[in-house]
């Protein structure tokens, strides 16, 4: 028997519903998932019946971020391949022209909080928790909190959780403007699913134009360009590699700053 897919896709009437399916890992994103995931994004690009996409997660918790043992290796080797989809961050690719609304629960970190930073609408469940942790880890975020979450929630708000690391809650994600709508746990994909009909029953040109003219307005473009050679440079420092081991052995990290 074949391995489930750690992406699904269902098409239901204009909408195109992605899930991450990698439950056992926490929804941890290996090489394999983000490929997966940029090829579904390319799907609901290029489809003219679809209209609207939802992301949302199987499994207890959103995603626990990066998989740093499968990820970081061909990061320093700089063979990691996003496929040839649409970025689903924005950050690194080709961005998509159609709305997007997500759904997150359980534990939302680091580039589950980049993929709702990069979506038109994020819905959480009450009970869902926050963390950009790249700071703990040597590193640094490079799926475009850095300016996206400045953008969002304003310099002392976002400085408050990118250079601590600390976890946070729904509530606090609303105040930011991190996620626009809190609901009970469970509620959170069928209160995305009825937002994002909501907007494909609208004009699909008038959607699109509204997109481009609102992504016009940032300034977007010198940040996310700088973002790779950034972490490559991060990468090879004594600091990374001891926040990667001191997250295989589960320890806290040492830092000397070299």
């Amino acid at each position: 028997m074949s391995e489930e897919p750690k992406i699904t896709t269902e098409t239901r009437g204009h909408l195109l519903l992605i899930g991450l399916n990698r439950p056992k890992k926490l929804n941890a994103f290996d090489a394999e998932m983000l490929r997966a995931l940029s090829d579904a994004f390319g799907k609901l690009e290029s489809d003219p019946g679809l209209r609207c996409g939802v992301i949302f997660a199987n499994g207890d918790h959103f995603t626990a971020g990066l998989d740093l043992m499968d990820v970081a290796p061909l990061m320093m080797e700089g063979k990691l391949d996003l496929g040839a989809g649409i970025d689903p961050w924005g950050a690194h690719g080709r961005q998509r022209t159609k709305p997007t609304v997500i759904a997150v629960h359980g534990r939302c970190l680091t580039l589950g909080i980049e993929l709702c930073l990069a979506q038109d609408v994020c819905v959480a469940a009450s009970s869902t928790r926050f963390a950009q942790i790249e700071v703990k880890r040597g590193i640094f975020p490079f799926g475009g909190a850095t300016f996206r979450l400045v953008q969002t929630a304003g310099w002392g708000n976002a400085m408050r959780w990118l250079l601590t690391g600390e976890e946070f809650g729904a509530e606090e994600a609303l105040r930011i403007g991190l996620v626009q709508e809190v609901v009970e746990p469970g509620g959170q994909l069928p209160r995305a699913v009825e937002i994002a009909e909501t907007i494909a029953a609208q004009a699909p040109l008038g959607v699109r134009a509204t997109i481009a003219s609102a992504r016009a307005s940032l300034f977007e473009a010198a940040a996310a360009k700088a973002l790779l050679p950034e972490i490559m440079r991060l990468m090879a420092t004594e600091d990374a590699r001891e926040g990667l081991m001191s997250f295989i052995e589960r320890r806290a990290a040492k830092f000397e700053g070299k």
